[in-house]
């Protein structure tokens, strides 16, 4: 019998899983998940929240 890996290791999740045929939304979707992330560490930085 072959060694098998825990289950859990074979997820797939296509909201995680870069998809096969748009890489224009994917990019641009990670571009504004990044300004956002930006935008909020210089209000928190410049405020002193």
């Amino acid at each position: 019998m072959a060694f098998r890996e825990a289950l859990m290791s074979e997820w797939r999740d296509e909201m995680v899983d870069r998809p096969p045929d748009d890489e224009g939304a994917y990019a641009a979707g990670w571009t504004v998940s990044g300004l956002a992330v930006l935008g909020t560490i210089v209000v928190v930085w410049i405020f002193g929240i």
